[in-house]
């Protein structure tokens, strides 16, 4: 009862409700609450924080930016989602917000287009060196299909790729990327697709910030040759993958293209079977044969494996090698 009170006393304030409202459409900063209400940043900060301690807003801290969402699960969740759901879609004040979300948005589409701008020759390259795109796209959402997605994790997720093309399947998706510029850029993405259920933070693959066993899909689309350790990265999504989950890595079959080494930092020249499918087993997944897809000079491989549904071993985080200082 405490606790369902201290949510209504957050709720019943008009700046409070506006910024639910505009948290439950998008991922935001102070500075675009700022922005978007022409309100002070210790004012609009003070607001969020008692939206936060009274649960009905989620706060990530990434390097200097806090992002504020609406929680996914927790006592909060359900009454957050219930206020906004309260909204009149015909309120102007409300009406008038969400034109001014989307006016926002604009400006980040703008740095998006800049950034794509400055990339997209680099990954053209690369793409005209393997088979069409959207036969991968096709593959994986396959894949996908075949084991429903009630949690899905993202490794790598870059400009929230992967997200796109599955976030509908699935309840709750999260993707994880150690670039913080991409990750504006996949929010920009997941805001204009309307994906409310899917969300993205930084970390760092060889230490996921999430507890054993909790996805029940898991994806590493084009990321595993950039690890240092490819076979730690695997043992580290393994940890997260629930019994009876799937993990799905797409990839690059062994190849000696070394100027993809050299001009774009890949750190391995592909894969073959056999080396993923080892890493796999050490990790305690149980392997399927891989599908290749040939086209090009390279070959885009889809490794699957999976967790028993009956083992419900504890996890040790994989040693992470010391650099030299």
């Amino acid at each position: 009862m405490d606790d369902l009170l201290k949510g209504l006393r957050a709720a019943a304030e008009p700046t409070r409700l506006r910024i639910l409202g505009f948290c439950a459409h998008a991922e935001l900063t102070v500075s675009d609450l700022v922005e978007l209400l022409g309100q002070s940043q210790p004012r609009i900060s003070r607001h969020l924080r008692l939206l936060v301690e009274a649960g009905l807003l989620t706060r990530n801290q990434e390097g200097p930016w806090a992002w504020y969402r609406l929680p996914e699960e927790g006592e909060g969740a359900g009454l957050a989602q219930l206020v906004v759901d309260l909204l009149p879609a015909d309120d102007r004040r409300h009406a008038a917000d969400l034109k001014r979300l989307q006016a926002v948005s604009e400006g980040w589409a703008a740095r998006v287009e800049d950034y794509f701008r400055r990339h997209a020759g680099e990954w053209e390259q690369i793409r005209a060196l393997h088979t069409d795109q959207g036969r991968v796209d096709r593959a994986l959402m396959a894949m996908l299909v075949e084991t429903p997605a009630e949690s899905l994790l993202d490794i790598g997720t870059g400009a929230g790729h992967v997200l796109l093309l599955a976030g509908r399947e699935a309840h709750t998706a999260i993707g994880i990327d150690s670039s913080r510029e991409m990750l504006n850029v996949a929010r920009h993405n997941l805001f204009q697709a309307g994906l409310r259920n899917c969300q993205v933070r930084h970390a760092d693959m060889m230490a996921l910030p999430f507890e054993d066993g909790i996805f029940s899909v898991i994806t590493m689309n084009m990321v595993l040759h950039f690890a240092e350790r490819p076979e730690a990265a695997l043992a580290e999504a393994a940890r997260v993958l629930q019994p009876g989950g799937r993990l799905i890595v797409v990839d690059f079959a062994c190849h000696n293209l070394t100027e993809l080494r050299e001009q774009y930092a890949h750190r391995w020249l592909g894969f073959d079977d056999s080396q993923v499918g080892e890493w796999c087993r050490k990790a305690g997944l149980v392997s399927s044969r891989p599908r290749r897809l040939h086209g090009g000079k390279l070959t885009v491989v889809l490794w699957t494996a999976e967790r028993a549904a009956n083992d419900h071993a504890k996890f040790r985080r994989p040693a992470v090698r010391q650099k030299n200082a």
